[in-house]
């Protein structure tokens, strides 16, 4: 029998019933943030099937790890979206998922670049892009594959042919660009 109805508690409620590993927990973990936490998953990986198997495995190790959460350190939402980002960096950082990226069948490719063409709008980011777009090229760059791609600061560097410290140093820059955007 499914149910219907969402379950939503209180911050509070949920880290009680969590630590006390009751069902209504884990029921209402994943209805009030199952959604969030997919989107996090999907923008790093863009794939949507790997994405809801990241996401199982993100509640998994959520719900298996819930005792190193420290709610004085911040929200619980904050930690778990922590929890999923890593999970799915690590994925796509791992030599099985490069190897199968590189070895896909042809309609695969075809698939994959039919949807990277195919584009859907974002309101909650409706605008930053855009804005991010309108910044040097090299500053764009850097942020395009550090906080849209996932990519480490090293790693950026590396992909990019630039010294670590440049990497740093257009990302605050660029930081600062946008704030002034914002102000």
């Amino acid at each position: 029998m499914s149910r219907k109805t969402k379950i939503s508690l209180s911050e509070g409620e949920l880290i009680q019933a969590i630590r006390q590993r009751q069902r209504i927990g884990s029921e209402a973990l994943y209805d009030m943030y199952s959604a969030s936490l997919f989107g996090v998953i999907v923008r790093i990986v863009q794939n949507e099937e790997l994405a809801a198997d990241l996401l199982q495995e993100s509640f998994v190790k959520i719900w298996n790890s819930f005792d190193s959460y420290d709610e004085k350190k911040g929200r619980i939402f904050t930690w778990m979206v922590n929890v999923a980002r890593n999970l799915s960096v690590d994925k796509l950082r791992s030599k099985d998922f490069r190897n199968n990226s590189k070895n896909q069948d042809i309609d695969n490719s075809v698939i994959s670049i039919d949807e990277q063409r195919s584009t859907t709008l974002n309101p909650e980011v409706l605008g930053v892009k855009e804005m991010v777009d309108n910044l040097k090229p090299d500053a764009k760059a850097v942020l395009d594959l550090i906080y849209f791609k996932g990519y480490t600061h090293v790693e950026a560097a590396e992909e990019l042919g630039i010294p670590l410290g440049t990497v740093k140093t257009r990302i605050r820059l660029a930081i600062i660009s946008l704030r002034k955007l914002f102000n």
